[in-house]
Order: C-alpha cells, then structure tokens, then sequence
C-alpha cells in the first residue's frame, strides 16, 4: 500500500470517528455576541439599580424582594434567550456549510449533558431567591453554566473545557465576594465569553 494513502486512510477514519463523536458546529461569533448580550444586561442592571456606591462594588443581597430584583432577573433571562437563540442560529449556519445536520445524535447529546446541570442550577437559584439569599445568585449561575460547559466539552472543542474552568473559578470567588457578584458575572459570562469566541472564530471558522 502506498505511504500517502496509508496516511490518508488514517485521516479519513480520524474525520469520520470526530464527526460522530464531536459536535463542532457551535459558533465562535455566537459566544462573541452571547458575551457582548451579558456585558449590556450588567449595564443596564447597574443603571436600575443606580446605586450610589462605588461602581465597583454592588450587594445584590441588599436588593431583597424588590422591582429591582425582578427586573434584574428578568434582564438574565432575556440574555440567556438571545444567546440561546443566536448559537442555534449560528450553529445551524455552521452545520449547513459543512453539508451537516444540526440535530445530530452528538448534538442530542451535548444538549442533554449541557440541560441537566443548567436545570439543576435553575431550580437551586428560584431555592435560593425565594429563601432570600441574593447574594447567592451569581456564584450558583457561574458555577453550574461552568458544570455544564465542562459536560460538553467532551463532545465539542477541547477550548470549551478551558472555558468551563474559567467560568468555575470565577463562580468561586463570587462565593467570597458577593459585594462583586455583578461584576464577576461580567467577566464570566461576558469577557471569558468574548475571548472564547474570538479563538474560536479564528481557529475553526476563518
């Protein structure tokens, strides 16, 4: 056998095994634009909330049951949503100029490993909220989006877990620094995010 198409026996088989193991339609401009949605949310929050302290410190626990609260929620959930609607947007666009599918049994997969920690995490913050921990709410989202992303990681790109971490370590120190809780979910959901997207677009997409 030829030493070129032994070699390219081999890469093929290697495409053909990732292909069924690993989703790589996710979108490094939907992570871009998911963080860009985050960094907007925590503004507009700031400025409902229009506390006078510094800017850099913000006590969500001090919002208690308030309109502000709710409308803070409310801000996350529309975030989350447009991220949500825009990586299924993008994801799809991706799958389509690879002549792929995007609801692939991988794909069921990631959505079902990335679901269960997210849920999870869901109904521990309505616990949380209606006990009156506020201050509880950013450390709990960090912490179990980077649970999720960790799940996923196995079947998409190795980056995801180095992301995941990131998110985790972040979700720790807002356990100890409450009073940073806003910020710290800037710099989880929207600048790791931001980057994360960039090395990917670059990497995968151009």
């Amino acid at each position: 056998m030829d030493r070129n198409n032994y070699f390219q026996q081999i890469t093929d088989i290697k495409d053909i095994i990732e292909k069924n193991t690993k989703f790589k339609a996710l979108s490094g401009l939907s992570a871009i634009l998911a963080g860009i949605y985050a960094l907007i949310g925590v503004v507009i929050a700031k400025l409902i909330i229009n506390r006078s302290e510094s800017i850099i410190y913000l006590e969500l626990k001090n919002l208690k049951f308030s309109s502000q609260l709710y409308k803070i929620i409310l801000i996350a959930l529309l975030v989350f949503i447009c991220s949500l609607i825009t990586g299924i947007y993008f994801s799809e666009k991706n799958a389509k100029k690879n002549n792929s599918k995007l609801w692939t049994p991988v794909a069921k997969r990631v959505f079902l490993n990335f679901s269960i920690p997210m849920l999870i995490g869901a109904i521990f913050c309505i616990s949380v909220i209606l006990k009156g921990y506020i201050d509880l709410i950013s450390p709990i989202c960090l912490l179990f989006y980077g649970l999720s992303l960790l799940n996923i990681s196995y079947f998409t790109f190795s980056e995801t877990k180095i992301l995941g971490y990131s998110i985790l370590f972040v979700g720790c120190l807002a356990l100890f620094f409450s009073g940073f809780g806003l910020y710290l979910w800037a710099l989880g959901f929207g600048v790791f995010h931001i980057v994360y997207g960039i090395y990917i677009h670059i990497k995968y997409e151009k």
